[in-house]
């Protein structure tokens, strides 16, 4: 299952509807300023510089001593739970919304 999927699923269990791609996901709901990030929240990441279109979203599950933590689907490693901080996701990240 894809990132879009695991959310679309997600959110869908929850009598939640959302669309099924990140990029249209990320039209959705109320943007937010990553202070006012908390759980249940999408984040949004370009991880293809040379498109410069949002292809991944991950769910907010925890935050702890100031770090978002979020839920994900990966390629490479299945459903997984990345920190907003590391590298990688923090120069991919584009933004945040809240849908409920």
């Amino acid at each position: 299952m894809d990132c879009s999927g695991l959310m679309y699923i997600s959110f869908q269990e929850n009598d939640i509807a959302l669309p099924r791609t990140s990029r249209a996901m990320s039209l959705q709901g109320e943007r937010l300023y990553l202070k006012d990030v908390t759980v249940g929240d999408l984040l949004f990441f370009e991880t293809d510089k040379n498109r410069k279109v949002i292809n991944h979203v991950g769910l907010v599950v925890d935050i702890s001593q100031g770090d978002i933590l979020f839920i994900h689907s990966t390629t490479s490693q299945g459903v997984i739970i990345s920190k907003l901080s590391e590298n990688y996701w923090n120069n991919t990240f584009v933004m945040a919304r809240r849908i409920i």
